[in-house]
């Protein structure tokens, strides 16, 4: 498994690079930095929907409380961050940890949940997957990083109570 996790994280990182693609996966990183697109989207989807205001705070919430569980989760697991030789990180980090991916972990968990609250706003998952791929693609996690943090992020906006 780590070898073919190895070998896919190096095919992220040598193929479909350009100036533009690398500028636009940077931007989705800082994007979903301690949730913040999250939070942004679930302010304005409670500003928008008074009827289900509470839910959709809980949505907000939810990121940053996401990347507060995965930093547990990190130190408990402690992997560190990918190292490919000749082809260094194209972003910075908080941590050394890797496993889970903070990314994945928060926007699987909010985009589950906000699919919860009202299945229009499924396509936050679109939201999800652009961000999380991004992740392997800067060369920040390992692939199998991101598919843990994505799973584990579904389980938590399975979980979450969305109303008090």
């Amino acid at each position: 498994m780590q070898s073919a996790d190895l070998r896919l994280l190096r095919l992220m990182r040598t193929r479909g690079h350009s100036p533009g693609l690398e500028s636009a996966a940077k931007a989705l990183g800082k994007a979903g930095n301690n949730g913040a697109v999250w939070v942004v989207l679930g302010v304005t989807l409670a500003l928008l929907d008074p009827s289900r205001r509470e839910s959709w705070l809980i949505c907000a919430a939810l990121g940053p409380v996401a990347i507060v569980l995965n930093y547990g989760i990190k130190l408990l697991v402690k992997r560190p961050r990918p190292v490919l030789e000749g082809l260094p990180p194209l972003g910075g980090a908080p941590s050394s940890l890797s496993f889970p991916s903070a990314h994945a972990l928060s926007s699987f968990a909010v985009a589950t949940a906000m699919s919860r609250v009202d299945p229009a706003t499924a396509g936050a998952f679109v939201i999800a997957l652009a961000i999380s791929f991004c992740r392997p693609y800067l060369g920040m996690h390992y692939p199998s990083d991101v598919v843990a943090g994505a799973l584990l992020g579904v389980l938590l906006g399975l979980l979450v109570p969305l109303s008090l």
